[in-house]
């Protein structure tokens, strides 16, 4: 093994030094695995191939998770839900990985979290809910977390006050986990680089290289300024997502399989604005809806699940579909929300196997991998927990086109980057916060933000005190957590690091608009950002927000859209995918 690809903490650093030599590497090695997409999946694949031994690189045509990753429930959780449609295989293997991330992989970032089911039928419920719940807990569910445990009506409304009494008859409790699902993928590719993956963002595929019959590697354009590059491997892995037939399309194979895209909006709405010490699942006419708690000051509110045949990077929520979850979530609530309550909100979109059902919130939510072609891998479907399970799914298809032997894999085994040493530093709060002279609940939120990376954070403020301080208009945050975004994180843009970095864009009201231009000038001696650059890049932003909050008035998807598609782009060179090489 080269120095190069021997694990050290300076190789999960994604800054600019990082990506300028990243560029070199991807013209100039050749790799046993190319991957395309850094979503979780894709972030995945690169962490099982590189502690596999094999040399890796990541593309991605936007940042770090810009699509589905940063967009869902922000749970990591079993699927008790599949349960009713008898998906138990599902439900083991992520109870499986949901134990696994808890205690091992990502304690720093995967929380648990206690639910509250309210019981809204006499009689047949309470003992439908508890098999499901005996399963659940049986399968997994509450291994290092407590059980289901039943409660009357008034014990749930000791839970949650701010239920209305004639919404329930009754409640039973259970656990499962939150994630920050944007910083959770980012930790997973940063780890990645640690063993050796070469990751590059706003690098986009714009074509396949071929020998014959076989795929050997891809054609790539920088986003950022246009230039072209061809990255040559092995064999290339397609974990792209809801763009997997698009991708599929430009490499002139059939595909195995198809993805259908099913749109799910969220909002976030301040604490006080719901009473309750505990999450909800409420059962909808079609689904479930889900009220998690969100940091310390917000709850999130979701999800809708609609077929979504437009634009696939950016989905806009409409009217309608806040209007659905506000009319849901009122039906039990004794304060109404209303518009004006909304601090955020946001939508995603899922990449759901297709299948003969046009009903999305039935189609599968296993996942599917494929040899397409001689050299060439897809994967799609599956769900945020197991991404662990797809990732060495693609990895172990892939080997057959890799020319030495490949290990099994080891990602169980495999902490994130911050997951070492966070327990103790849990225990070293007061000192932490006394040795930089911030206040222990600060070290807290960044511990399980950051896990044991966290003094690299604060480290940065030697000789700049004032990046200590919060930033004066989302006050969650301090400066120094902005400034590492860019210096290791791998952001490259003032929506990198507002909407996936911290979460600035859905947790206050003006959607990261009044701190737009602090963050921006914070940044820019990183980014090399002159007066020009940092101009553009808080115009763009602003404009972005206010397409996205217009687009929130609409009655349809067509016109939620159509704004949305009109402002501006942050990568100036990105391509749609009609106007890809082929």
């Amino acid at each position: 093994m080269t120095n190069e690809r021997r694990p050290n903490e300076r190789l999960g650093e994604l800054g600019p030094v990082q990506r300028a030599a990243a560029w070199d590497r991807l013209g100039k090695n050749h790799f046993d695995v190319v991957v395309i997409g850094a979503g979780v999946v894709g972030a995945g694949i690169a962490l099982d191939a590189a502690t596999r031994g094999l040399e890796v690189a990541l593309v991605e045509a936007r940042d770090l998770a810009s699509g589905t990753s940063s967009r869902s429930s922000k749970m990591f959780h079993g699927g008790l839900r599949y349960l009713e449609q008898l998906e138990f295989g599902l439900v083991r293997e992520a109870l499986h990985e949901r134990e696994l991330s808890l205690t091992t992989l990502a304690p720093h970032l995967v929380k648990p979290l206690r639910f509250l089911y309210p019981l809204t039928h006499r009689g047949w419920e309470r003992p439908y809910v508890a098999s499901g719940l005996v399963l659940y807990d049986t399968m997994g569910g509450a291994k290092s977390v407590p059980g289901q445990h039943h409660v009357t009506r008034s014990g749930a409304l000791r839970l949650a006050p701010g239920l209305r009494r004639d919404a329930l008859v009754g409640g039973v409790t259970y656990y499962d986990t939150v994630v920050d699902d944007a910083r959770h993928t980012m930790t997973v590719v940063r780890t990645a680089a640690q063993y050796g993956a070469v990751i590059r963002t706003s690098t986009q595929v714009v074509g396949f290289l071929r020998e014959a019959d076989r795929v050997v590697g891809v054609k790539v354009r920088d986003s950022e300024d246009g230039r072209t590059t061809e990255v040559r491997g092995h064999v290339v892995i397609n974990a792209t997502g809801v763009w997997t037939d698009e991708i599929q399309a430009l490499s002139r194979q059939r595909g195995r399989f198809h993805v259908r895209a099913s749109k799910g909006v969220h909002i976030v709405v301040p604490r006080d604005r719901i009473a309750s010490d505990t999450a909800l699942i409420l059962r909808t006419p079609t689904s479930v809806l889900f009220v998690i708690p969100w940091g310390t000051s917000h709850w999130i509110v979701g999800t809708t699940d609609t077929d979504w045949n437009l634009d696939l990077a950016h989905p806009a929520a409409t009217k309608a579909d806040i209007d659905y979850l506000l009319d849901r979530v009122n039906e039990v609530l004794v304060t109404p929300l209303t518009h004006d309550d909304i601090h955020g909100v946001y939508a995603g979109l899922r990449p759901l196997l297709a299948g003969e059902n046009d009903d999305t919130s039935k189609l599968s939510r296993e996942h599917a991998v494929a040899r397409i072609a001689p050299g060439l891998v897809a994967i799609a479907g599956g769900k945020y927990t197991t991404y662990r399970v797809m990732a060495y799914d693609a990895v172990d298809t892939a080997a057959r086109d890799i020319p030495q032997r490949v290990p099994p894999t080891i990602t169980e085994k495999v902490p994130l980057l911050g997951a070492d040493g966070y327990f103790a530093l849990l225990n070293q709060t007061p000192h932490l916060a006394e040795e930089y002279g911030i206040h222990p609940y600060r070290v807290e939120h960044l511990l399980n933000r950051y896990g044991a990376l966290i003094t690299d954070v604060l480290d940065l403020s030697a000789g700049k005190p004032e990046l200590l301080q919060p930033i004066t208009e989302a006050p969650s945050y301090l400066r120094a957590e902005a400034v590492y975004a860019a210096t290791a994180e791998g952001a490259l843009h003032l929506d990198d690091i507002l909407a996936r970095r911290t979460r600035i864009s859905i947790e206050y009201s003006h959607r990261g608009v009044a701190c737009a231009e602090e963050v921006a000038r914070l940044v820019a001696p990183v980014l090399g950002w002159e007066e020009a650059e940092i101009r553009r890049e808080i115009d763009t932003y602003t404009a972005r927000v206010d397409a996205e909050i217009r687009s929130q008035t609409q009655p349809d998807d067509i016109s939620a859209d159509a704004l949305r598609v009109a402002a501006p782009e942050p990568r100036p060179e990105i391509l749609e995918p009609v106007r890809l090489e082929s």
